[in-house]
C-alpha cells in the first residue's frame, strides 16, 4: 500500500511540475535528437561486430528499468549471475557457462584484477558514472587496446562519461536514490575544462543499506516469513580523472580510484536458521596513467601504467574458538603499450606487450603461502575492412610464472592462444550481416584455487577453451531515421578441457572442483524495435533470450553424473522490455525470466532451485530549465513478490521501490 501511495504521488507531482514549468523548446529538440542518434550508434556497432557484441547506452537504463549494473547485465544475452542478494550482495558475470573467472571486466579501456578470487564483484561499480556498457563474447574488433583485454574468453567493457570536449563551462550533477530497506544513495558528479586543453572531473557516492528485507520458506505443509539478518552495507566510492590534451593527436589522462565497503555477510539460510555475525571490509584503491598518440598518419601508439591496492578483512565472532579474523592485501604493478600500424586505409596491424606482477599476503600465514606472480602477455593482431568485409586475427603469447615464500609453488604457464573473426554483410543496400569467430583461450588458477588452505591446490590443471561462433544479425532504419528494428542470432559451441568450477560454500569460501571436459551448446537471440508515434511520442521494444547446455562430459558415458548441467547454470533465460516514451511520463515495464538450476554438479534429489519470473515497473520523466535539467523517476521491482534464489539458501528481496531525483547543469 505504501509504494502505491508512493507512486501515486510521485505521478502527481510528475504531472504539476510539467504543467507549470516553463520548457526550454530548443534543449528539449537537441535532447531528442542526441537520444536518437546514440542509440543508432550503439546498435549499429553491436550489428556490425564480428563476433557477438551488445551495447547498452546510457539513454537505454531507464527504459530497462534497471538502477545498478547487475541488473543491466541480466538485459544481455548469455549473463548468467551469482548474486547472494540484496544491495551488499556479492555479484559476479558468467558468460555462456565459462564461469565468473573467464569474463574480463574492463574498465575505461584497462581491464581490473583480483587475483586472490579471479572474479571481480561488480556490485562496487556505480551505474550512474557509466556512458555504456558493452558484452564481447571473443575478441573485440578494436584491435587497439592492451593485451589483457584479449586474455579473456568475454569482456565486459564498462566506460564512465568523459568530460566534455573543448567545453568550458562547469557541468554538476547531483543525485540522491532511496529506496526500501533503508537504501540510500548520493551521488555527485563535477566537471570543468580549465582551459581547452586540461579539464577535470570529481565523482563520488556513498550507498547505505540496512538490507533486512522480507524472504518466505517453505517447510513441509507451513510456510514461514522471516526478514535478513546481518546485512547491513555502507559503501563509498570516488574518482578523480584528469586529461591533458595538448593537441588533437596527443592526449593524456590520469584517473584516481578509491572504493571502501563495510558490510555485514549474511548466513544461509535453512528452514528456521537465519543466524550470521560475518563482517567484510574491502578497500580497493589504484591510479592509472594512459597516453595516446598519433604519431603519425599511419603509427598510433598507447602506454599505460597502473598501479592496484586491494584489502580485505574477514572477521567471523561466531568461530568456536574465538574470532576468526583473516586479512589479505594484494598489490599489482601494471605497464602495458600498444603500437598500431595502418599502411593502407582497409588494413591495419597491432602489436601488443603487457606485465603484471601480482603477490598476496595475509594475517594468517597457515591460509595462504604468500604467493606472487609475474605475467607477461602479447599480442599480434591484424585487421582488414572494406566495405562488406570485415576481418579480424590475434595470436596471443602468455606466460605466467608463480613463486611463494612457504612451499611450492604453482606450475608456470605457457600458452598459444589464436583467435579469428569475420563479418560479411550479404546486401550491399541492407544491414544484414553474417558473422563466424573461433578463439582458443585458458585461464590461469586464481590464488585461492592455487593456495587457499583446504580448497586450493598447486596441482590444479588450467582451464584451456575454445569457442565457436556463427550468427547473423539484421538491422533497418526506416519512418526517416526515427524508426528502426533489428535481429542477432548467434549460435555456439564452446569445448573446457580442464573446467575449474566454483561452488558457494558461503560468501567468503568456495569449493573448487575440476571437471575435466565440459561441453556447451547453446543459442542467443537478441531483438529491438523502436516505433516513432508522431512529435514527442515513441514505443520502444527489446528483448533476448539465451538457451544454453552446459553439460559435463568428464568421466565419459559410464559415470552417473555424465551429460549433467553445470551447478548454477540454467538452460534458459531471457528478458525483456517495452517502453513508451510521451511528453508527460515516460512509461517502462520490463521482465527478466530464469529456467531452474541445480546447486551442486550430481543433481542431488531435492536440491533444485526453481526458476523465476521478475517483473518491473518504471516512471522517468526529465524536466529542462534554460540548461539546468531534473529527472525524476520511480522504480517497483519485482512487481508481483516473487519468491526465489539465485545461490542456494541465500533468498532475493522481494517487492520494493526505489525513487531517484537527479539534478544537473
Amino acid at each position: 500500500m505504501n509504494g502505491c501511495k508512493a507512486l501515486a504521488t510521485l505521478v502527481a507531482v510528475v504531472f504539476g511540475v510539467s504543467a507549470n514549468a516553463r520548457h526550454d523548446e530548443t534543449a528539449e529538440k537537441r535532447d531528442s535528437l542526441d537520444e536518437v542518434v546514440v542509440f543508432g550508434m550503439s546498435q549499429t556497432k553491436d550489428y556490425r561486430s564480428t563476433a557477438p557484441a551488445y551495447s547498452l547506452s546510457q539513454n537505454s537504463l531507464d527504459r530497462l528499468g534497471v538502477t545498478d549494473i547487475s541488473g543491466a547485465l541480466s538485459r544481455l544475452p548469455g549473463i548468467t549471475l551469482t548474486d547472494y542478494g540484496g544491495a551488499g550482495g556479492l555479484k559476479t558475470v558468467s558468460v555462456r557457462g565459462f564461469g565468473s573467472k573467464h569474463t574480463a571486466v574492463v574498465y575505461d579501456g584497462v581491464t581490473l584484477s583480483n587475483n586472490q578470487s579471479g572474479s571481480i564483484d561488480v556490485s562496487r561499480y556505480s551505474l550512474d558514472n557509466v556512458s555504456e556498457l558493452s558484452l564481447v563474447v571473443g575478441d573485440d574488433d578494436d584491435i587497439f587496446q592492451p593485451a589483457r583485454n584479449a586474455a579473456s574468453a568475454a569482456s565486459l567493457y564498462i566506460n564512465t562519461l568523459r568530460l566534455p570536449s573543448y567545453d568550458l563551462s562547469f557541468h554538476a550533477t547531483a543525485q540522491v536514490r532511496t529506496g526500501s530497506w533503508g537504501y540510500v544513495n548520493p551521488h555527485f558528479r563535477l566537471d570543468k575544462n580549465l582551459s581547452e586543453v586540461f579539464g577535470v572531473s570529481l565523482v563520488g557516492d556513498y550507498v547505505h543499506a540496512d538490507n533486512n528485507y522480507l524472504y518466505t520458506i517453505d517447510n513441509v505443509s507451513q510456510k514461514v516469513s522471516e526478514r535478513r539478518k546481518n546485512s547491513r552495507m555502507n559503501s563509498g566510492h570516488g574518482e578523480l580523472s584528469l586529461v591533458y590534451r595538448p593537441s588533437l593527436s596527443n592526449t593524456l589522462s590520469l584517473k584516481a580510484y578509491y572504493y571502501d565497503n563495510d558490510r555485514q555477510l549474511p548466513g544461509m539460510v535453512h528452514y528456521y536458521v537465519n543466524d550470521s555475525r560475518e563482517t567484510k571490509h574491502d578497500q580497493n584503491a589504484y591510479g592509472q596513467l594512459n597516453w595516446k598518440s598519433e604519431l603519425s598518419d599511419k603509427w598510433k601508439l598507447s602506454c599505460v601504467a597502473k598501479f592496484n591496492y586491494v584489502m580485505t578483512d574477514y572477521k567471523d565472532p561466531a568461530y568456536p574458538h574465538g574470532v576468526k579474523d583473516h586479512q589479505y592485501w594484494q598489490r599489482e604493478y601494471y605497464a602495458s603499450t600498444s603500437l598500431l600500424y595502418q599502411p593502407l586505409r582497409q588494413l591495419s596491424f597491432d602489436y601488443s606487450a603487457d606485465y603484471a606482477f601480482n603477490n598476496l599476503t595475509g594475517g594468517d600465514v597457515s591460509t595462504y603461502r604468500r604467493p606472487s606472480r609475474n605475467t607477461i602477455l602479447q599480442v599480434l593482431a591484424a585487421k582488414y575492412q572494406v566495405q562488406r568485409l570485415t576481418l579480424v586475427g590475434r595470436l596471443l603469447g602468455s606466460l605466467y610464472f608463480d613463486r611463494t615464500t612457504v612451499g611450492a609453488a604453482a606450475q608456470d604457464i605457457k600458452h598459444l592462444s589464436p583467435s579469428f573473426s569475420v563479418s560479411y554483410q550479404l546486401l550491399p543496400r541492407e544491414d544484414l550481416f553474417l558473422r563466424f569467430s573461433y578463439k582458443d583461450i585458458f585461464r590461469a588458477p586464481s590464488f585461492n584455487e592455487s593456495y587457499y588452505d583446504h580448497y586450493g591446490s598447486t596441482d590444479l590443471q588450467p582451464e584451456c577453451t575454445n569457442q565457436f561462433n556463427l550468427g547473423g544479425t539484421w538491422n533497418r532504419h526506416y519512418g526517416g531515421g526515427a524508426s528502426s528494428i533489428g535481429f542477432t542470432v548467434d549460435t555456439y559451441i564452446n569445448k573446457v578441457k580442464n573446467k575449474i568450477v566454483a561452488i558457494p560454500y558461503d560468501m567468503f569460501k568456495w569449493t573448487n572442483v575440476n571437471l575435466g571436459s565440459v561441453n556447451t551448446v547453446g543459442v542467443d537471440v537478441t531483438g529491438h524495435w523502436r516505433q516513432s508515434l508522431g512529435k514527442d511520442h515513441s514505443l520502444l521494444a527489446s528483448g533476448n533470450y539465451t538457451l544454453q547446455k552446459v553439460r559435463d562430459r568428464t568421466d565419459g558415458p559410464q559415470s552417473p553424473y555424465y551429460n549433467f548441467q553445470v551447478a548454477y547454470t540454467p538452460e534458459h533465460s531471457g528478458s525483456g522490455s517495452v517502453a513508451w516514451e510521451n511528453p508527460w511520463v515516460n512509461l517502462s515495464g520490463n521482465l527478466v525470466v530464469v529456467s531452474s538450476r541445480w546447486p551442486n554438479n550430481e543433481h542431488y534429489r531435492g536440491t533444485m532451485l526453481r526458476g523465476y519470473r521478475t517483473v518491473g515497473l518504471t516512471l522517468y520523466r526529465t524536466l529542462s530549465f534554460h540548461r539546468h535539467y531534473v529527472h525524476v523517476r520511480f522504480d517497483l521491482k519485482n512487481l508481483f513478490n516473487q519468491q526465489y534464489e539465485v545461490i542456494g539458501h541465500y533468498p532475493m528481496p522481494g517487492r520494493s521501490w526505489m525513487l531517484t531525483v537527479r539534478y544537473k547543469i
